[in-house]
């Protein structure tokens, strides 16, 4: 059966609707950055999702072909994930999407080297006809944070995020954003075949002790 990461790392992708505290250990990541309103049709958002599976299942059916990886293992392809910020505003303004700032990511298993990166890329790029030259291969250290499930539209997370910044401050804690801690996002509803009302989506938050 293949390794599937949000069965295998619960408290990763599958927090309660409630705020806990977690550390999140180093991952890698493909990622592909950009500016923007991310429901623009056709737009940067939507052309960065494209590059990062086109990438990911290349890599994931790679041992059907030639190209062999060491240690490779059969898995399920995680689900996309988001950093995002705004220039000059702490947390998120949900108001001014197109302000927005944003590294899309989806989660590589340990054993995907630079080198097997770089030959998904080029790969990837040739069999699609997509140029994928915009991907990287990233390692993210998010650290100390605070995490709860969201159910509902996206447009409905400044309530959650509410309940999130209450509890840090009844605990002791406080939020601590940076050029390199952000607003993260893990997506696990397909929002073509679910129904707003039912998506549910990590967010994850650096924090700090007071």
């Amino acid at each position: 059966m293949a390794f599937d990461f949000k069965k295998e790392f619960k408290e990763f992708y599958l927090p309660k609707n409630k705020p806990e505290i977690i550390v999140v250990p180093p991952m890698n990541y493909i990622a592909v950055r950009g500016k923007g309103d991310p429901n623009e049709e056709g737009g940067e958002y939507q052309k960065a999702v494209g590059i990062l599976y086109s990438v990911a299942y290349t890599l994931k059916m790679s041992y059907k072909g030639d190209y062999k990886i060491k240690g490779f293992f059969d898995y399920v392809v995680p689900p996309l994930e988001g950093f995002w910020w705004q220039e000059g505003v702490q947390g998120m303004d949900y108001n001014r999407k197109e302000l927005l700032n944003w590294i899309s990511v989806i989660r590589l298993p340990e054993f995907v080297t630079k080198i097997n990166f770089d030959w998904a890329v080029q790969t990837a790029s040739k069999k699609k006809g997509l140029d994928c030259s915009s991907a990287e291969l990233l390692n993210i250290d998010e650290g100390l944070c605070i995490q709860i499930m969201h159910l509902g539209p996206f447009d409905e997370e400044p309530a959650t995020v509410a309940v999130m910044d209450r509890f840090l401050n009844e605990n002791g804690y406080a939020n601590d954003y940076s050029p390199i801690r952000l607003h993260h996002e893990i997506y696990l509803s397909d929002i073509k075949k679910v129904s707003p009302e039912n998506w549910k989506t990590v967010i994850r938050h650096p924090i700090r002790k007071k």
